[in-house]
């Protein structure tokens, strides 16, 4: 069975599901997709040992507090992971934690640059994994984050009080473009992207709009 198939059935279920019960058959989640800005290129360069040795320390410093904020490692995917909270705002802190913890980590000369994307939703648990259309939008999010950084959908946005990312000293700037170029079944079609920013890069250019930090 294909991988479009299984999600396919896996969404009738869920559907289904949730018309009888009339509740939402999966609980709300929000997962976190990491990976490294140009990890590819410079591993190249720099041979197998030097990278092993990044992706360990890497590991080291982004993990921990994941871990300890609550959080759950879903899977290790080469330069990056998948992990999900409970809840946005904690995962949002545990994101910032980790990102400040990265900053000491140095190979060869080489620092790397973690993005992150992170959304909420209603995933369908299978075994040890999550499926659905909530984990590809959390994919695609990271991925808008070309140049690292974090980036929110409006789903998770929406949930954190406007007062909690002013105690964290971010606020959210909205990306101009789609989180896909065309409309796909499942995908709401209210869906926005956010770039968290601390006071600090609101000051400095960039590609997204300014908008009121939430919607």
């Amino acid at each position: 069975m294909s991988r479009e198939v299984s999600l396919g059935v896996l969404q009738m279920w869920q559907a289904l599901t949730e018309a009888v019960s009339r509740r939402p058959a999966n609980p709300e989640v929000t997962l976190v997709f990491t990976d490294l800005v140009g990890f590819s290129t410079w591993s190249l360069q720099a041979g197998d040992a030097a990278a092993l040795s990044l992706l360990r320390q890497v590991a080291r410093a982004v993990e921990p507090p994941l871990l300890d904020a609550g959080g759950h490692i879903v899977k290790r995917m080469g330069d990056g992971l998948m992990a999900v909270f409970r809840d946005p705002l904690v995962a949002v802190r545990a994101v910032l934690e980790a990102k400040e913890a990265l900053r000491t980590v140095q190979v060869d000369g080489y620092t790397p640059r973690m993005r992150v994307g992170i959304h909420t939703g209603r995933p369908q648990r299978l075994a040890a994994d999550w499926l659905g259309v909530d984990v590809n939008i959390a994919a695609r999010v990271m991925e808008r984050a070309t140049k690292g950084g974090i980036m929110v959908s409006s789903s998770t946005l929406d949930l954190i009080p406007q007062s909690e990312l002013d105690a964290l000293g971010i606020a959210a700037k909205r990306v101009r473009k789609p989180v896909f170029a065309h409309k796909s079944a499942g995908i709401p079609a209210d869906l926005a992207i956010y770039r968290l920013k601390t006071l600090k890069e609101l000051t400095a250019t960039d590609d997204t709009a300014e908008t009121n930090s939430q919607p």
